[in-house]
């Protein structure tokens, strides 16, 4: 009998970066949900409980450092694989990101799709 897919959220509001995330985690067989704010995201994450999320830090209405926070307040938002997928290359949001052991932090200039395929499929073993 077949595993059924993971579910995968991605909080991302750039538009493009999002559709390129979605197509390419769709094509790998994941069930992929989408939010372009980081509120948005939240509702989605506690809602939906994916078995991992993407989160952009930079996002309207509510940032990824922010979204970190509300979803650590519950047993189950403390124990889902996170990767931190940003441009953002900030000494003190990596250390405030990463200081949890289930958050990763990509630079989205150091990696393609093909690493980060490699790291969602290496958290979700």
């Amino acid at each position: 009998m077949e595993k059924p897919p993971k579910k995968i959220l991605i909080i991302e509001n750039e538009a493009a970066t999002r559709r390129v995330l979605v197509d390419k985690l769709t094509r790998e067989k994941f069930l992929v949900s989408e939010a372009n704010n980081g509120l948005n995201g939240l509702e989605k994450a506690t809602g939906e409980h994916p078995d991992l999320i993407i989160l952009d830090l930079f996002m309207p209405k509510m940032n990824g450092l922010e979204v970190l926070k509300q979803l650590h307040k519950e047993s189950w938002g403390q124990q889902v694989p996170i990767i931190i997928l940003t441009n953002l290359n900030d000494d003190h949001h990596i250390i405030e990101a990463i200081k949890d052991k289930n958050c990763e932090y990509m630079l989205k200039t150091n990696h393609n799709l093909t690493s980060l395929v490699e790291k969602i499929r290496s958290k979700l073993i």
